[in-house]
């Protein structure tokens, strides 16, 4: 049976560690949620200069995929102004998601993917903090395993669901 695997991150250069060996392990439903704005407001300026700064650190961040940026986007990268949480890069499965999920937000996407409301509220407001989120499928008896590889890459709050 399928679980999905989730946790944050304080520095998206961790997450992006983190995600490059869960990827060399060989799991590949990775996806990853980052906002380097801290949820704040004025980063969104009209101009949308603040924004295309956040998107860049937040794939730079996250090219420890070794993949580069043009990879990125083949694994379905998107930068998406979600509303109350601001500008986020997302990849991976959840990125369609998070396209088409504008009015539930990261929240709504995360619970539709199968993680419970309350802590898909609370990856939410880690996300508007400024964290990188990281959530995969994995076997249920692979769990563990992902779950030590996160831990050893800075992931806080890491649970299986």
């Amino acid at each position: 049976m399928e679980k999905k695997v989730i946790g944050y991150f304080a520095d998206s250069n961790q997450a992006g560690q983190a995600a490059n060996e869960l990827k060399a392990q060989g799991f590949k439903d990775i996806s990853v949620l980052g906002n380097e704005s801290g949820g704040k407001e004025e980063s969104m300026g009209k101009d949308n200069s603040s924004n295309n700064t956040m998107t860049g650190g937040v794939i730079g961040g996250l090219a420890g995929l070794g993949l580069g940026t043009g990879a990125l986007g083949a694994l379905g990268a998107a930068a998406l102004l979600i509303p109350g949480v601001g500008p986020i890069v997302a990849m991976g499965p959840l990125a369609a998601a998070l396209g088409g999920a504008v009015t539930g937000g990261v929240a709504g996407a995360l619970i539709d993917y199968g993680i419970p409301k309350e802590r898909s509220d609370f990856y939410e407001s880690k996300i508007k903090e400024g964290n990188t989120v990281l959530v995969l499928k994995a076997d249920e008896q692979k769990t563990d395993e992902v779950a030590k590889m996160m831990k050893n890459h800075g992931a806080k709050d890491v649970r299986v669901h």
